[in-house]
């Protein structure tokens, strides 16, 4: 057994030779005994410099990832970020989904949604820095810190990314067809051009945009998509206007059958879901803008919602209720479609739609890359590099595009993933996460309104899907792959 003075001989011998010069005398006692004092401190901060090493390194990897690299957005980039985020391939079904839902019902929802999704965006902007000196920057962050490390992992992240990756999907299909449309409209003699060359055609633009590298790098696309969205939804209800009334109109459910109409109005619920998609990037948008305790981000933040609301109002209302007024239960599920006349104002609106949807690609693909470009430096350590994102990137958008040509189904993937993913992202988990972290009191105003919402949204998540998977699977029926 070695005796208590071994540790001391241990010290004696290594302080010997701590930094003497050859040919010198041996340390003194006095000398030893601050070499031994000094040793602890030694270690400490050979400790504090790998701490600083580390803390250095993941202040690198923030700075590249996308959602992390730049926090200097103004208030305005929050409202055309938000218009495009939420304005898009939805709001063009609006008038198809008033169809299914018919005036009474389809009109309180229409109104409802637009409240319930403004009060959840509300909470989501207040809950990014509730907790002093952090921002949640990504909704998973949130969910964790509101359901637990694990846990609010597996609740949030498959949800986000079923919907950031299912409206890419869906946008694909949309910048597809309305680039077939276009084309239709300016040369009708033309020969007829498979709508999967137009996908191809509209995934192109996304293999050199991906590549910007964050929010902030594609904020001049998302300031010129949101300008679209306010243009082709102004087109679209005002061409309604001069095309007029359409003969024979009928206002009533276009399926003979009880099973079909139940059917069609739970699509038009995941149609009307899928319209108000914007809040699965509203924390990554959020963590682009600058905070202070004394100027806390959710200000401006706020400002930028309200503006991108107000938008918002402007370009559904008046496309879902004059759209159906005009056409009724006989309108496509995409109103550009019936609008035929005048060609040259419908082939202009057609590509202000494709304009629009690669700038709404961007917005929902960027919190796709944070999250893979994040798996593969954090977890995997690939060294973050040029290379590694550009194979991530393309990888992303070829899936997209192959998805997209596969399953064309615009109409029924609309009320589909509105349903079965949006519902919950937009409509009743922020309210759970405002429940858990916030706790309202018992049976308070606060508490009754979040319960509300959750009950609502769990109808809308639950009965949504069932219409949209009804619908693609009949437009599946006389459908051949990649004809």
């Amino acid at each position: 057994m070695p005796d208590a003075g071994d540790g001391k001989n241990v010290v004696n011998n290594a302080v010997t030779t701590y930094n003497r010069p050859m040919g010198t005398q041996a340390l003194s006692e006095d000398e030893k005994s601050y070499a031994a004092a000094s040793a602890p401190s030694d270690a400490n901060s050979q400790v504090e410099k790998l701490a600083a090493e580390k803390t250095a390194e993941q202040k690198a990897i923030d700075d590249w990832l996308p959602i992390t690299s730049s926090r200097n957005a103004k208030w305005w980039y929050s409202a055309f970020h938000n218009v495009t985020a939420m304005v898009g391939a939805g709001v063009l079904s609006l008038p198809s989904a008033m169809a299914g839902l018919g005036w009474g019902p389809g009109v309180v929802i229409l109104i409802l949604s637009w409240i319930i999704t403004l009060y959840t965006l509300w909470q989501m902007v207040e809950m990014h820095e509730m907790v002093p000196g952090k921002r949640f920057d990504r909704y998973h962050e949130l969910g964790q810190y509101a359901f637990g490390e694990k846990l609010g992992l597996y609740i949030v992240v498959p949800q986000q990314l079923i919907v950031e990756v299912g409206v890419d999907i869906v946008y694909m299909v949309t910048g597809g067809k309305s680039l077939q449309k276009f084309h239709q409209t300016v040369c009708p003699d033309c020969k007829d051009i498979k709508l999967t060359y137009f996908i191809m055609i509209f995934a192109s633009v996304h293999f050199v945009l991906s590549h910007l590298p964050n929010f902030n790098s594609i904020s001049g696309v998302s300031l010129a998509a949101a300008v679209m969205s306010l243009t082709y939804s102004t087109i679209a209800w005002s061409a309604s206007v001069h095309k007029g009334v359409q003969p024979n109109v009928e206002y009533g459910y276009k399926s003979k059958s009880t099973s079909g109409t139940v059917f069609n109005f739970f699509n038009a619920l995941g149609d009307v879901a899928f319209a108000y998609a914007g809040h699965n990037v509203v924390l990554e948008i959020q963590a682009t803008i600058p905070s202070t305790p004394e100027k806390p981000s959710k200000g401006p933040m706020w400002k930028g919602v309200m503006v991108a609301y107000f938008v918002v109002a402007l370009c559904y209302f008046p496309v879902a209720l004059i759209g159906y007024r005009m056409f009724g239960n006989s309108v496509e599920d995409n109103i550009l479609i019936s609008l035929e006349k005048p060609a040259w104002l419908i082939a202009a609106a057609n590509m202000f739609v494709v304009i629009h949807v690669i700038g709404s690609y961007q917005i929902y693909a960027m919190p796709v890359f944070d999250m893979l470009e994040t798996l593969l430096v954090k977890k995997l350590h690939f060294k973050p590099s040029i290379l590694l994102r550009f194979i991530t990137r393309n990888t992303y958008v070829a899936f997209t595009m192959f998805v997209a040509i596969t399953f064309p189904f615009f109409g029924g993937l609309l009320g589909f993933f509105g349903g079965f993913a949006f519902a919950p992202t937009t409509y009743f988990l922020p309210c759970v996460m405002w429940l858990a972290i916030v706790k309202p009191k018992r049976f308070s105003l606060s508490w009754f309104t979040n319960w509300v919402c959750i009950v609502l949204g769990l109808l809308l998540m639950t009965l949504a899907p069932i219409g949209g998977l009804r619908n693609i699977i009949l437009s599946a029926k006389d459908y051949k792959f990649y004809n």
